[in-house]
Protein backbone atom coordinates (compact mmCIF):
# COMPACT_ATOMS: atom_id res chain seq x y z
CA UNK A 1 0.00 0.00 0.00
CA UNK A 2 2.81 2.39 0.92
CA UNK A 3 4.64 1.58 -2.33
CA UNK A 4 1.50 2.26 -4.37
CA UNK A 5 0.82 5.57 -2.60
CA UNK A 6 4.41 6.75 -3.13
CA UNK A 7 4.34 5.90 -6.83
CA UNK A 8 0.99 7.63 -7.35
CA UNK A 9 2.30 10.71 -5.55
CA UNK A 10 5.35 10.55 -7.83
CA UNK A 11 3.16 10.60 -10.93
CA UNK A 12 1.20 13.55 -9.54
CA UNK A 13 4.44 15.38 -8.65
CA UNK A 14 5.83 15.02 -12.19
CA UNK A 15 2.63 16.43 -13.69
CA UNK A 16 2.52 19.28 -11.14
CA UNK A 17 6.20 20.20 -11.66
CA UNK A 18 5.79 20.41 -15.42
CA UNK A 19 2.78 22.70 -14.95
CA UNK A 20 4.62 24.85 -12.36
CA UNK A 21 7.60 25.52 -14.64
CA UNK A 22 5.37 26.84 -17.40
CA UNK A 23 2.39 28.49 -15.75
CA UNK A 24 3.27 29.06 -12.09
CA UNK A 25 1.56 28.23 -8.81
CA UNK A 26 -1.97 28.56 -10.16
CA UNK A 27 -1.27 25.74 -12.62
CA UNK A 28 -0.24 23.48 -9.73
CA UNK A 29 -3.55 24.22 -8.00
CA UNK A 30 -5.46 23.42 -11.19
CA UNK A 31 -3.44 20.20 -11.60
CA UNK A 32 -4.26 19.14 -8.04
CA UNK A 33 -7.96 19.81 -8.62
CA UNK A 34 -7.85 17.74 -11.81
CA UNK A 35 -6.09 14.89 -10.01
CA UNK A 36 -8.65 14.96 -7.19
CA UNK A 37 -11.42 14.85 -9.77
CA UNK A 38 -9.78 11.86 -11.46
CA UNK A 39 -9.43 10.11 -8.11
CA UNK A 40 -13.12 10.61 -7.33
CA UNK A 41 -14.40 9.65 -10.79
CA UNK A 42 -12.09 6.82 -11.90
CA UNK A 43 -13.62 4.09 -9.71
CA UNK A 44 -17.11 4.93 -10.99
CA UNK A 45 -16.60 3.35 -14.41
CA UNK A 46 -18.79 0.21 -14.28
CA UNK A 47 -17.07 -3.06 -15.24
CA UNK A 48 -19.91 -3.78 -17.67
CA UNK A 49 -18.86 -0.75 -19.73
CA UNK A 50 -15.25 -1.96 -19.86
CA UNK A 51 -16.33 -5.41 -21.01
CA UNK A 52 -18.63 -3.96 -23.66
CA UNK A 53 -15.70 -1.97 -25.05
CA UNK A 54 -13.93 -5.24 -25.92
CA UNK A 55 -17.00 -7.05 -27.22
CA UNK A 56 -17.03 -9.51 -24.30
CA UNK A 57 -20.07 -11.68 -23.64
CA UNK A 58 -21.15 -12.46 -20.08
CA UNK A 59 -21.30 -16.09 -19.03
CA UNK A 60 -24.21 -16.46 -16.60
CA UNK A 61 -23.73 -19.09 -13.86
CA UNK A 62 -25.96 -21.56 -15.72
CA UNK A 63 -23.65 -21.42 -18.77
CA UNK A 64 -20.26 -20.95 -17.12
CA UNK A 65 -19.70 -24.69 -16.46
CA UNK A 66 -16.38 -25.58 -14.75
CA UNK A 67 -15.16 -21.99 -14.98
CA UNK A 68 -18.14 -20.93 -12.89
CA UNK A 69 -17.41 -23.58 -10.27
CA UNK A 70 -13.77 -22.46 -10.07
CA UNK A 71 -14.77 -18.81 -9.73
CA UNK A 72 -17.32 -19.69 -7.03
CA UNK A 73 -14.64 -21.42 -4.96
CA UNK A 74 -12.15 -18.58 -5.48
CA UNK A 75 -14.78 -16.06 -4.36
CA UNK A 76 -15.40 -18.07 -1.20
CA UNK A 77 -11.70 -18.41 -0.42
CA UNK A 78 -11.06 -14.72 -1.07
CA UNK A 79 -14.12 -13.75 1.03
CA UNK A 80 -15.32 -11.29 -1.61
CA UNK A 81 -18.78 -9.74 -1.05
CA UNK A 82 -20.03 -11.29 -4.29
CA UNK A 83 -18.74 -13.39 -7.15
CA UNK A 84 -17.16 -11.42 -10.02
CA UNK A 85 -19.07 -11.64 -13.29
CA UNK A 86 -17.39 -13.87 -15.89
CA UNK A 87 -16.95 -12.66 -19.48
CA UNK A 88 -15.53 -14.29 -22.61
CA UNK A 89 -13.73 -12.15 -25.22
CA UNK A 90 -13.82 -13.42 -28.85
CA UNK A 91 -10.07 -13.03 -29.35
CA UNK A 92 -7.45 -15.54 -30.42
CA UNK A 93 -4.81 -14.21 -28.04
CA UNK A 94 -4.16 -15.63 -24.59
CA UNK A 95 -5.22 -13.05 -22.05
CA UNK A 96 -7.34 -12.34 -19.00
CA UNK A 97 -8.12 -9.10 -17.21
CA UNK A 98 -10.38 -7.76 -14.48
CA UNK A 99 -12.37 -4.57 -13.99
CA UNK A 100 -14.42 -2.97 -11.23
CA UNK A 101 -14.16 -3.02 -7.43
CA UNK A 102 -14.49 -5.64 -4.70
CA UNK A 103 -18.24 -5.01 -4.51
CA UNK A 104 -18.81 -5.03 -8.28
CA UNK A 105 -16.12 -6.78 -10.32
CA UNK A 106 -15.82 -8.65 -13.60
CA UNK A 107 -13.17 -11.01 -14.99
CA UNK A 108 -12.72 -11.59 -18.72
CA UNK A 109 -10.82 -14.42 -20.44
CA UNK A 110 -10.24 -14.79 -24.15
CA UNK A 111 -11.23 -17.66 -26.42
CA UNK A 112 -7.56 -18.22 -27.18
CA UNK A 113 -6.79 -18.72 -23.50
CA UNK A 114 -9.60 -21.27 -23.12
CA UNK A 115 -8.38 -23.25 -26.14
CA UNK A 116 -4.69 -23.44 -25.25
CA UNK A 117 -4.50 -23.62 -21.45
CA UNK A 118 -5.45 -26.55 -19.28
CA UNK A 119 -8.22 -26.07 -16.76
CA UNK A 120 -5.65 -26.17 -13.96
CA UNK A 121 -3.75 -23.31 -15.62
CA UNK A 122 -6.97 -21.37 -16.23
CA UNK A 123 -7.78 -21.73 -12.52
CA UNK A 124 -4.42 -20.12 -11.73
CA UNK A 125 -5.14 -17.24 -14.12
CA UNK A 126 -8.60 -16.67 -12.61
CA UNK A 127 -7.05 -16.73 -9.13
CA UNK A 128 -4.47 -14.14 -10.24
CA UNK A 129 -7.25 -11.80 -11.45
CA UNK A 130 -9.20 -12.46 -8.24
CA UNK A 131 -6.06 -11.42 -6.37
CA UNK A 132 -6.10 -8.08 -8.23
CA UNK A 133 -9.70 -7.57 -7.13
CA UNK A 134 -8.97 -8.58 -3.53
CA UNK A 135 -5.98 -6.21 -3.29
CA UNK A 136 -7.92 -3.24 -4.77
CA UNK A 137 -5.34 -3.12 -7.58
CA UNK A 138 -7.97 -2.21 -10.17
CA UNK A 139 -8.67 1.13 -8.54
CA UNK A 140 -4.99 1.92 -7.99
CA UNK A 141 -3.94 0.98 -11.53
CA UNK A 142 -6.98 2.72 -13.02
CA UNK A 143 -5.99 5.91 -11.25
CA UNK A 144 -2.38 5.59 -12.43
CA UNK A 145 -3.61 5.04 -15.99
CA UNK A 146 -5.78 8.17 -15.83
CA UNK A 147 -2.83 10.21 -14.56
CA UNK A 148 -0.73 8.94 -17.44
CA UNK A 149 -3.42 10.04 -19.88
CA UNK A 150 -3.38 13.52 -18.33
CA UNK A 151 0.39 13.56 -18.85
CA UNK A 152 -0.16 12.59 -22.49
CA UNK A 153 -2.43 15.60 -22.97
CA UNK A 154 0.27 17.80 -21.46
CA UNK A 155 2.73 16.49 -24.05
CA UNK A 156 0.36 17.63 -26.81
CA UNK A 157 0.30 21.05 -25.18
CA UNK A 158 4.11 21.00 -25.18
CA UNK A 159 4.18 20.37 -28.92
CA UNK A 160 1.78 23.27 -29.46
CA UNK A 161 3.93 25.54 -27.29
CA UNK A 162 7.05 24.51 -29.20
CA UNK A 163 5.41 25.50 -32.50
CA UNK A 164 4.33 28.83 -30.99
CA UNK A 165 7.88 29.36 -29.71
CA UNK A 166 9.36 28.77 -33.17
CA UNK A 167 6.92 31.20 -34.72
CA UNK A 168 7.76 33.78 -32.02
CA UNK A 169 11.49 33.38 -32.69
CA UNK A 170 10.96 33.84 -36.42
CA UNK A 171 8.88 36.94 -35.75
CA UNK A 172 11.45 38.34 -33.30
CA UNK A 173 9.05 38.18 -30.34
CA UNK A 174 9.91 36.96 -26.80
CA UNK A 175 9.77 33.17 -26.50
CA UNK A 176 9.04 30.83 -23.64
CA UNK A 177 11.99 28.96 -22.05
CA UNK A 178 12.63 25.62 -23.72
CA UNK A 179 13.43 23.52 -20.63
CA UNK A 180 9.89 23.59 -19.21
CA UNK A 181 8.49 22.69 -22.63
CA UNK A 182 10.91 19.77 -22.88
CA UNK A 183 9.93 18.54 -19.40
CA UNK A 184 6.26 18.86 -20.32
CA UNK A 185 6.88 16.83 -23.47
CA UNK A 186 8.72 14.12 -21.53
CA UNK A 187 6.07 13.93 -18.79
CA UNK A 188 4.31 10.88 -20.34
CA UNK A 189 7.62 8.99 -20.43
CA UNK A 190 8.37 9.73 -16.78
CA UNK A 191 4.86 8.88 -15.60
CA UNK A 192 4.87 5.68 -17.68
CA UNK A 193 8.08 4.55 -15.98
CA UNK A 194 6.45 5.14 -12.59
CA UNK A 195 3.34 3.29 -13.74
CA UNK A 196 5.48 0.37 -14.90
CA UNK A 197 7.06 0.13 -11.45
CA UNK A 198 3.64 0.25 -9.82
CA UNK A 199 2.23 -2.39 -12.16
CA UNK A 200 5.14 -4.78 -11.55
CA UNK A 201 4.57 -4.54 -7.82
CA UNK A 202 0.86 -5.23 -8.20
CA UNK A 203 1.54 -8.20 -10.51
CA UNK A 204 3.91 -9.86 -8.05
CA UNK A 205 1.37 -9.42 -5.24
CA UNK A 206 -1.45 -10.78 -7.43
CA UNK A 207 0.70 -13.83 -8.23
CA UNK A 208 1.21 -14.42 -4.53
CA UNK A 209 -2.48 -13.98 -3.78
CA UNK A 210 -3.50 -16.22 -6.68
CA UNK A 211 -1.18 -19.01 -5.59
CA UNK A 212 -2.53 -18.72 -2.05
CA UNK A 213 -6.16 -18.91 -3.24
CA UNK A 214 -5.65 -22.03 -5.35
CA UNK A 215 -3.03 -23.68 -3.14
CA UNK A 216 -1.30 -24.50 -6.44
CA UNK A 217 1.54 -22.11 -7.42
CA UNK A 218 2.75 -24.63 -10.04
CA UNK A 219 -0.50 -24.27 -12.01
CA UNK A 220 -0.14 -20.49 -12.23
CA UNK A 221 3.57 -20.77 -13.08
CA UNK A 222 2.73 -23.16 -15.94
CA UNK A 223 0.08 -20.74 -17.23
CA UNK A 224 2.53 -17.82 -17.17
CA UNK A 225 5.08 -19.76 -19.20
CA UNK A 226 2.48 -20.71 -21.79
CA UNK A 227 1.19 -17.14 -22.00
CA UNK A 228 4.72 -15.87 -22.52
CA UNK A 229 5.25 -18.35 -25.36
CA UNK A 230 2.25 -17.04 -27.29
CA UNK A 231 2.72 -13.30 -26.65
CA UNK A 232 4.81 -12.55 -29.72
CA UNK A 233 8.22 -11.06 -30.49
CA UNK A 234 9.37 -7.49 -30.89
CA UNK A 235 10.09 -7.85 -34.63
CA UNK A 236 6.37 -8.33 -35.21
CA UNK A 237 5.97 -4.62 -34.50
CA UNK A 238 7.25 -3.98 -38.05
CA UNK A 239 4.74 -6.26 -39.77
CA UNK A 240 1.40 -5.25 -41.27
CA UNK A 241 -1.05 -4.30 -39.96
CA UNK A 242 1.02 -1.96 -37.84
CA UNK A 243 1.58 -3.17 -35.25
CA UNK A 244 1.06 -6.87 -36.07
CA UNK A 245 2.43 -8.14 -32.78
CA UNK A 246 0.15 -10.51 -30.90
CA UNK A 247 -0.42 -7.93 -28.17
CA UNK A 248 -2.38 -9.55 -25.34
CA UNK A 249 -4.01 -6.32 -24.19
CA UNK A 250 -5.22 -3.19 -26.02
CA UNK A 251 -2.35 -1.01 -24.86
CA UNK A 252 1.17 -0.21 -25.99
CA UNK A 253 2.27 -0.31 -22.35
CA UNK A 254 4.04 -3.55 -21.45
CA UNK A 255 3.48 -3.49 -17.72
CA UNK A 256 4.20 -7.05 -16.54
CA UNK A 257 7.48 -8.22 -14.98
CA UNK A 258 9.67 -10.81 -16.65
CA UNK A 259 7.90 -14.17 -16.74
CA UNK A 260 10.86 -16.17 -15.48
CA UNK A 261 11.16 -13.92 -12.43
CA UNK A 262 7.47 -14.41 -11.66
CA UNK A 263 7.77 -18.19 -12.14
CA UNK A 264 10.85 -18.31 -9.92
CA UNK A 265 9.01 -16.53 -7.12
CA UNK A 266 5.97 -18.78 -7.46
CA UNK A 267 7.99 -22.00 -7.34
CA UNK A 268 9.85 -20.75 -4.27
CA UNK A 269 6.65 -20.32 -2.25
CA UNK A 270 6.19 -22.51 0.80
CA UNK A 271 2.87 -24.39 1.20
CA UNK A 272 0.18 -22.28 2.89
CA UNK A 273 -1.75 -25.22 4.31
CA UNK A 274 -4.73 -24.49 2.09
CA UNK A 275 -5.78 -27.56 0.06
CA UNK A 276 -5.25 -27.26 -3.71
CA UNK A 277 -8.31 -26.24 -5.70
CA UNK A 278 -10.08 -29.31 -7.06
CA UNK A 279 -10.07 -29.17 -10.88
CA UNK A 280 -11.45 -31.85 -13.18
CA UNK A 281 -9.81 -31.47 -16.58
CA UNK A 282 -12.16 -31.27 -19.56
CA UNK A 283 -11.81 -29.68 -23.02
CA UNK A 284 -12.68 -25.98 -23.31
CA UNK A 285 -13.25 -25.54 -27.03
CA UNK A 286 -15.52 -22.52 -27.20
CA UNK A 287 -17.78 -20.69 -24.79
CA UNK A 288 -19.51 -18.22 -27.07
CA UNK A 289 -19.50 -19.92 -30.46
CA UNK A 290 -17.02 -17.73 -32.33
CA UNK A 291 -14.62 -19.55 -34.59
CA UNK A 292 -11.10 -18.56 -35.70
CA UNK A 293 -12.47 -16.93 -38.85
CA UNK A 294 -14.26 -14.22 -36.90
CA UNK A 295 -11.44 -13.61 -34.45
CA UNK A 296 -9.74 -11.00 -36.61
CA UNK A 297 -8.03 -7.75 -35.59
CA UNK A 298 -10.56 -5.33 -34.11
CA UNK A 299 -9.80 -1.64 -34.16
CA UNK A 300 -10.94 -0.43 -30.75
CA UNK A 301 -9.78 2.51 -28.71
CA UNK A 302 -6.92 2.91 -27.97
CA UNK A 303 -5.48 0.53 -30.56
CA UNK A 304 -5.58 -2.80 -32.32
CA UNK A 305 -7.16 -5.64 -30.35
CA UNK A 306 -6.53 -9.15 -31.64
Amino acid sequence: MAHSVLLLLGIGAVVALASLMLWGGMAVLVTLLVLIGIFLLSPRVPPEAVMKLYGAEEMLPARAGPLGHILDELTTRAELPQRPALYIVPSGTLNAFAAGTRDNAAIAVTEGLLRRLTLREIAGVLAHETGHILNNDLRVMGLADMLTRVAQMLSYIAVTLAIINLLAILAGDPALPWWPILLLYLTPLLTSLLQLALSRTREFDADLEGASLTGDPVGLASALRRLDRYTGQFWEEMMMPVPARRIPQPSALRSHPETEERVKRLLALTPTGRPPLAVNEEPMISMVGWGPGTMRPRYRWPGVWY
